[in-house]
């Protein structure tokens, strides 16, 4: 019978893999730009390319990638299918890198007043 160290190591073994999943997908600084966009809430294709400068086939490719590991879900609406962050964890992690990467309007004045 194992101890209950010995339980805690494969939950954190089993947590370690879900977590380095999720960051490998975040690493590519296009999903990582379209994540972002969603958190906003749900956009249309046309829209997130508009939005992220990301032109097609690259767009339909990293949406791919995103909806496999399911942490976009998808809505079809006539034609247009629309997009939103599906994943509680992606959208955690979302609102930290936000926090800490993107400078409220404020922060930004003031950057630039120090140019």
């Amino acid at each position: 019978m194992p101890s209950s160290g010995q339980i805690e190591l494969a939950r954190l073994q089993a947590a370690a893999g879900q977590a380095s999943t999720l960051l490998k997908v975040l690493s590519n600084p296009d999903r990582l730009l379209l994540l972002c966009q969603m958190t906003q809430g749900e956009f249309p294709v046309s829209e997130l390319e508009v939005l992220s400068g990301i032109r097609q086939p690259t767009l339909s490719q990293q949406l791919t990638v995103l909806r496999e590991e399911k942490l976009v879900s998808t809505r079809r609406e006539g034609k247009q299918i629309f997009y939103s962050i599906a994943s509680k964890e992606a959208l955690a992690v979302m609102q930290v890198l936000y926090q800490l990467y993107c400078p409220s309007d404020q922060e930004a004045r003031d950057d630039n007043r120090l140019d």
